[in-house]
């Protein structure tokens, strides 16, 4: 009998089959359904209401540092580009205006047990600039005695004064992108990173004892094979991170300005993607390596694989975590949080995120209040998502509701899937197979109540 943890099963006829636009769940409803009628006003409601609560939430919180020195054709995120290092400098004093606004809201005894500083590039910004941003944040939160900190950083632009100071600051965590060690590929893509100097920053890492290293892959990218990308999987496997995401490459041109800089030739195609894919797959999960869900691998020992097993794992917009129920605040600009019922989304750019902190200290442009159905929905989707079971009556004694009587329609859509063997439909529980993990997206996206809706102007990447 197979194991929920195990290793997935790789059956291209069944990937092609279910292969179309879906939702990647970091939320639920996810960010298409954002609206502007939540702003600022209603984001300060939501954290008074929260903060009202006789035990608050523990808190998360992310920083987007969005600066990068040059593009990198493959990126969707939010970036400014410039070679304006002292950008940082101002940019730290708005963070520090938005913490001033969040701080002065929060309860007392509230706790920090998750930071993370994402981007753009942080180690773009100097060292005793990150110094300053890290000790204006202690100077306003209460850091949990063993919180998780992590920070990505570039092997292109981080320094030994960075890793320095994020050791003998407490960060335990460090994230780097490598996408592909060819140099064809890194060419294609504007990001020469040699092999060599990934190397020299992971062991200076190890040896300042970080806790957990993650490694970030794309397949897809221009002039990849198998064969080609083969051999940095091989790399990455016997440089042993701790976790490894591997990416699916989102070719959208239309969206993304520069990705126009990548010939739509070079991309490999379907087909290859597919035994690229596999390739992955297969040779993480016979290198020692857990499959965690969708596209993240993690050592046995690593508490990604133990939420997983006991059932805790959570996702985000981070990414998997182990801390779910936070009250987790983005900072920064564009940055998105999750506050008791609610999502919210600082303004995109730099200028109109510097003018709302300057004019209120709140930056959310827009997000969404969730209705209990929201609640309940994201809920069952977390759970298919991130530990391949839903048990029934867990979601009944929870919500008070019959779950195959109010979600007979989703039940009836799982059934070609069950046929499939995906997954089994039993009395008291969903259980997703391993032929199924690869297409836990598919599986979970019977609940989503925007989908049967039917709104065709909400555009997702593609399942696999």
């Amino acid at each position: 009998m197979a194991e929920r943890w195990d290793a997935p099963v790789f059956d291209k006829q069944l990937i092609l089959k279910y292969d179309r636009p879906g939702p990647r769940y970091t939320s639920y409803p996810t960010a298409p359904y954002f609206h502007e009628d939540f702003d600022a006003a209603a984001y300060a409601g939501v954290i008074s209401e929260t903060n009202a609560l006789d035990q608050p939430a523990p808190l998360s919180l992310y920083f987007h540092l969005p600066f990068c020195k040059s593009v990198c054709y493959f990126c969707g995120c939010n970036v400014t580009f410039t070679k304006d290092r002292s950008l940082g400098d101002v940019y730290v004093d708005h963070v520090f205006r938005e913490m001033d606004a969040l701080a002065s809201r929060m309860k007392k005894g509230r706790q920090v047990v998750q930071i993370h500083w994402g981007g753009g590039t942080p180690t773009f910004i100097p060292a005793p600039v990150l110094k300053r941003l890290w000790d204006g944040i202690t100077a306003r939160f209460e850091i949990a005695p063993k919180a998780e900190i992590g920070v990505e950083i570039d092997p292109r632009e981080v320094t030994d004064e960075h890793l320095e100071f994020f050791a003998r600051s407490g960060f335990n965590r460090i994230s780097m992108g490598i996408q592909d060690f060819d140099p064809k590929v890194q060419e294609a893509v504007h990001r020469i990173q040699p092999e060599a100097l990934t190397r020299r920053i992971i062991d200076r890492c190890r040896d300042l004892k970080f806790e957990s290293i993650n490694v970030d892959l794309i397949y897809g990218l221009p002039y990849q094979t198998t064969e080609r990308f083969r051999d940095t999987v091989e790399k990455i496997a016997a440089i042993g991170p701790d976790r490894i995401a591997v990416f699916n490459f989102a070719y959208l041109p239309d969206m993304i300005g520069h990705q126009k800089a990548i010939p739509r030739e070079a991309l490999p195609s379907p087909a290859e993607k597919l035994n690229i894919l596999e390739m992955v797959v297969e040779h993480f999960t016979h290198t020692g390596y857990m499959f965690i869900g969708m596209d993240h691998f993690a050592r046995p020992g690593d508490e990604l694989f133990a939420a997983l097993k006991n059932r805790t794992l959570y996702r985000n917009f981070q990414g998997y975590t182990t801390k779910a129920g936070c009250d987790l605040y983005g900072i920064g600009v564009t940055s998105i949080g999750q506050v008791g019922p609610s999502y919210s989304q600082n303004h995109k750019d730099l200028k109109s995120y510097q003018k709302a902190v300057d004019e209120g200290g709140l930056a959310v442009f827009r997000g969404v209040r969730l209705t209990p159905d929201d609640i309940l929905r994201r809920d069952i989707i977390t759970r298919l998502m991130c530990h391949f079971v839903l048990y029934k009556k867990e979601i009944e004694d929870q919500y008070g509701i019959p779950f195959d009587q109010t979600f007979a329609d989703a039940l009836e859509d799982l059934k070609p899937m069950q046929e499939d063997g995906l997954l089994s439909l039993y009395g008291d529980r969903i259980e997703v197979h391993p032929l199924g993990r690869l297409l836990v997206r598919n599986i979970a996206m019977p609940f989503d109540a925007y989908l049967r809706k039917g709104d065709g102007a909400k555009r997702f990447s593609r399942t696999v």
